[in-house]
């Protein structure tokens, strides 16, 4: 390379000015000094340390770089901040685990995702400042006030071959509790899955906000409450399926009941509204945090709790099934598998089914017949038992069934059971799964605590999902369909692509029972001689039961088709591939007003 500079330039200018060069651009300089037709100096770039005989490698801009060049004692000290990071919270917290049953955050992130967790992780040095030593704020390092992660840990993994968002408290650093640089991770974790369309898993452990420290992080506009406007905005978008490994408390109570799905873990988990303490201290009650908001409570009682685990290991098993059955977004369908042969045979259907309406039956003995082996799933099994809820595929396709209990109160449908229906509907539909009904109830309850508890408003969510979902529908009335029930259970009237019928099946305003008693209870009470009056209900009752007989419905068109019970898995899987692509719209309107 030649270079002229100024005339005044010494020759020891002229020199120093030609080495700097050289060993910037790598290459030899000659220096020409004001006009001069002859150069001042010739100047050769610097020799590598390493070896004269190794050659010289190149980079972007003409620079050279060493081949034996490693790690700096700089990037050395990051990685030991990054490991102790990694420790978690004081000793004695993590020591305290075991006892409760529980592993260690870094411990499930393997469980869940494989050795080394999270495939990339965000946030690690959130807090840094305020707890480690090697931070120029602090003086006199605490153990037992480390913060790593400020508590929270936010990332990206693979699970079961998906891709999704993560996060997990770290129950080792106050209790899972939560700050302002946590409350950022999470937020920008929700705000992120928004961008990509991709599921969200929440493994939740926290005490809740961390009230020392709620300046800044609580009533924000980017603060706690953000947490559960960006889940009513995830909700339907993405799946969100949330993870309880121990008591979540107030506001964190509020991320699993947001979540499309939850898991609780039996004997470990927890959520409510306040703490037994606080509960004491508002009301006076007395009252464990089991008892207060454990698993069972959930389950049965509240209906919060979707799945309800044994242990770590089962909770993960139950996620691992719940995702085959969920696309990434409300933009894809669900994943299809390999068809299976169901677990009994199709062939048992029409003996499973009474022929006397009012005797009961285990419906999950007829979805067996139906359902591919081993993919059965249901969920909130103790909630509302007179309706079954479940995922399950059908010659590979994932479909989302809701089926009247006879095994439980006749199978009528009560507030609770309704409830339960709506919503899993509505999810359903959210995330493009078909649906399946299996109709077999004597209609909604009546009764003055019916009432009390609901039963209009529950049965309206029911038949208001029922009629805004624009997935796949089929309908199969198994026995009864009495009374509004029908509707429910999406009949005729609730664009099903075909409401079907067992040979065993009756629609009806009411039962035999109900209808002679209602209609022509006058006139039989007029007949004295009690055989006489016994015959002639007899007989009434199986003239109704003509008129309401499956096949008059399907004489009439009520019903598209009369279905050989042994046929039933074949039909229902040919008519779910046909339809598959079908294509069904709600009016044009911002939404409506029921749900």
């Amino acid at each position: 390379m030649d270079i002229r500079i100024g005339g005044d330039a010494s020759d020891e200018e002229a020199r120093a000015v030609g080495s700097a060069l050289a060993e910037h651009v790598g290459e030899s300089v000659t220096v020409y000094v004001g006009d001069a037709d002859d150069a001042t100096t010739t100047v050769e770039p610097p020799e590598p340390e390493s070896s004269e005989s190794e050659p010289r490698s190149r980079e972007s801009g003409g620079a050279a770089e060493s081949a034996d060049h490693g790690p700096t004692e700089r990037e050395e000290r990051l990685r030991e901040e990054i490991a102790d990071i990694e420790r978690g919270g004081p000793e004695k917290y993590k020591e305290r685990l075991a006892d409760q049953g529980k592993l260690f955050v870094r411990d499930r992130l393997d469980l869940w995702f494989g050795e080394g967790g999270f495939t990339f992780e965000d946030g690690r040095f959130a807090g840094f400042d305020d707890w480690h030593p090697d931070s120029p704020e602090v003086e006199d390092p605490d153990p037992n006030t480390r913060l790593p992660g400020d508590g929270l840990l936010t990332g990206a993994a693979e699970f079961e071959g998906r891709t999704l968002h993560a996060m997990a408290n770290d129950f080792t650093v106050k209790a899972g509790s939560m700050a302002g640089k946590g409350v950022e991770k999470f937020l920008r974790m929700q705000q992120r899955a928004l961008k990509t369309g991709r599921p969200v898993l929440y493994l939740m452990d926290s005490s809740g906000g961390r009230i020392d420290q709620q300046t800044g992080f609580f009533a924000n506009r980017e603060g706690i409450g953000k947490y559960y406007y960006n889940h009513s905005m995830l909700s339907g978008r993405v799946p969100q399926i949330c993870v309880l490994y121990g008591p979540c408390i107030a506001g964190a109570a509020y991320t699993p009941v947001f979540a499309d799905f939850t898991v609780m873990v039996e004997g470990m988990s927890a959520m409510a509204i306040a703490s037994p303490r606080m509960v004491e201290m508002v009301t006076g009650e007395e009252i464990s945090m089991e008892d207060l908001g454990g698993a069972q409570v959930h389950a049965a009682e509240s209906g919060s709790a979707d799945l309800v685990a044994e242990d770590e290991e089962h909770a993960r098993e139950l996620v691992a099934q719940l995702v085959t059955y969920l696309p990434d977004n409300s933009d894809e369908k669900p994943p299809r598998a390999d068809s299976a042969p169901p677990a009994r045979s199709p062939d048992g259907i029409d003996s499973v089914i009474p022929e006397r309406p009012n005797k009961g039956y285990d419906v999950h003995d007829v979805i067996d017949r139906v359902a591919d082996q081993g993919s059965v799933l249901e969920l909130r099994e103790q909630y509302g038992p007179e309706i079954v809820t479940a995922f399950c595929r059908i010659d590979g396709r994932p479909v989302g069934v809701v089926a009247n209990q006879p095994a439980h109160r006749a199978g009528a449908i009560f507030p609770d059971a309704a409830e339960k229906a709506a919503e899993f509907v509505w999810t359903c539909d959210a995330y493009n799964v078909p649906l399946l009904y299996l109709c077999d109830t004597p209609g909604f309850m009546a009764g003055s605590q019916v009432e009390k508890d609901g039963i209009l408003e529950q049965g309206k969510k029911m038949i208001y999902a029922t009629s805004s979902a624009t997935v796949p529908k089929q309908c199969v009335v198994l026995r009864k369909a009495y009374g509004a029930g029908i509707y429910a259970m999406s009949g005729p009237a609730y664009d099903p692509e075909a409401t079907l019928g067992l040979p065993s099946g009756e629609i009806a305003i009411m039962g035999p029972e109900a209808a002679i008693n209602a209609v022509y209870r006058n006139r039989l009470d007029d007949i004295e001689d009690d055989d006489e009056r016994a015959e002639r209900e007899a007989e009434l009752r199986e003239e109704y039961r003509e008129d309401i007989d499956v096949h008059r419905m399907a004489n009439e068109v009520v019903i598209d088709e009369i279905v050989p019970p042994s046929d039933l898995r074949e039909e229902l899987g040919a008519r779910f591939a046909f339809y598959e692509d079908v294509e069904k719209s709600v009016p044009d309107k911002k939404h409506g007003t029921v749900l």
